[in-house]
């Protein structure tokens, strides 16, 4: 299993800050850090120094375009289907930030849901 850093403190603060403009989503940790579940399924949450989501593959592939958006591969050649890495520049944009996460928190309510 690898080492994972922790995130940069200003980070998780600003995690924390968006996470209090959604109550519906619920706060939990996954591999110690912060996220964002919906349903019982992760929809956010950081990784390192990097803020990822799940979407819709539609989305996914919108968010991908972007410059600065990379896929999620918490591991060397593991990348995780349906995640991406956001950009930082939509991390530090209240308005940019909350529509990805608006599409994270849609996609996670549209799978069954986990006790």
């Amino acid at each position: 299993m690898p080492t994972f850093e922790k995130p940069p403190t200003a980070l998780v603060e600003r995690f924390e800050a968006v996470a209090a403009r959604h109550p519906g989503a619920q706060r939990r940790k996954m591999f110690g850090y912060p996220a964002l579940f919906v349903g019982g399924n992760m929809a956010t949450g950081l990784f390192a120094d990097r803020w990822v989501v799940r979407v819709h593959r539609e989305d996914l592939d919108q968010l991908l375009a972007l410059p600065g958006a990379d896929p999620f591969t918490p591991m060397p050649g593991r990348s995780m289907t349906g995640w991406a890495m956001l950009p930082r520049d939509v991390v530090d944009n209240d308005d940019h930030l909350d529509r990805w996460l608006a599409r994270a928190f849609a996609f996670a309510a549209s799978l069954p849901p986990k006790a």
